[in-house]
């Protein structure tokens, strides 16, 4: 057995050798979680004569100017969820590898009725989560309501304030109904113009099981369902239940009382 251990401490010998001496002594990384812009930090030796990160946690990682001998350091937006690895790679050879667990993201709402937690599944809708997460993690829906609502059908935010003024949305999205998730009561799925690939910024709650919202030979397109409620339900069926307007601003269905969205944030 001792010949092959001595062999091993001479292959790595060599392979550090091999990449003029450069040597990784740990990967530390902040925030790595879905959606965010994660920072991983690099330390060991002489990392200045060339080291990468290659990650399944996101696809090319940036490294960051400003980086020394004994440190480097990358960023990228992490679109991946479970067991992720990270390797750092100089001359050729692996240098470091790591391996981390990235939870399914879950976002919690808090509004001036209650609370919600919501849980996205970036595996069936990845296009649709990732966009979902941009928005919550730029705080774009904090201080927005909930400014059109059906009882037994759908409560839906994320367009506008209480003086029932949008704020600018970022560019539309792909449309990913179909996708094997249904608008039961209690998913959460994105709201949309005539057109497919027409989502923004505006969500919906299901209320009840809305089968006409999938995407179907007789529904047509239907509407993407990315996560679903798992936790404030009652939250969602007590702003179902108040009283609305018949338009405000050209806008049906809004509450006469405003269902402010106080903060949406990431908590997983």
């Amino acid at each position: 057995m001792w010949y092959r251990r001595a062999a091993a401490a001479l292959a790595i010998v060599a392979a550090i050798a091999g990449c003029g001496g450069l040597e990784t002594t740990a990967v530390s990384y902040d925030r790595l979680m879905y959606g965010n812009l994660t920072t991983f930090t690099v330390t060991g030796v002489n990392l200045d004569k060339g080291v990468s990160l290659i990650t399944s946690a996101c696809p090319t990682p940036q490294q960051l100017t400003g980086g020394t001998a004994t440190q480097q350091t990358f960023t990228c937006t992490v679109t991946s969820t479970g067991s992720v690895t990270i390797s750092v790679i100089g001359g050729n050879v692996v240098l470091h590898k790591a391996e981390a667990n990235i939870p399914v993201p879950q976002v919690t709402i808090k509004t001036s009725m209650g609370d919600l937690l919501l849980e996205l599944d970036p595996v069936k809708a990845p296009i649709t989560s990732l966009n979902f997460m941009r928005y919550v993690n730029n705080s774009y829906y904090n201080n927005l309501i909930f400014h059109r609502v059906i009882a037994n059908f759908v409560i839906q935010g994320g367009g506008y304030d209480a003086n029932m003024v949008g704020p600018n949305t970022l560019a539309p999205i792909k449309l990913e109904s179909g996708n094997g998730l249904t608008n039961l009561r209690g998913t959460l799925a994105m709201a949309r113009l005539g057109t497919p690939d027409s989502a923004t910024s505006q969500f919906y709650v299901n209320v009840v099981d809305n089968p006409s919202l999938d995407k179907s030979d007789t529904n047509g397109d239907g509407y993407a369902v990315f996560g679903k409620v798992i936790s404030g339900m009652d939250t969602v069926d007590a702003i179902a239940a108040v009283p609305t307007a018949t338009t405000a601003s050209g806008v049906a269905d809004v509450p006469v009382t405003p269902v402010v969205m106080t903060s949406v944030t990431q908590t997983q």
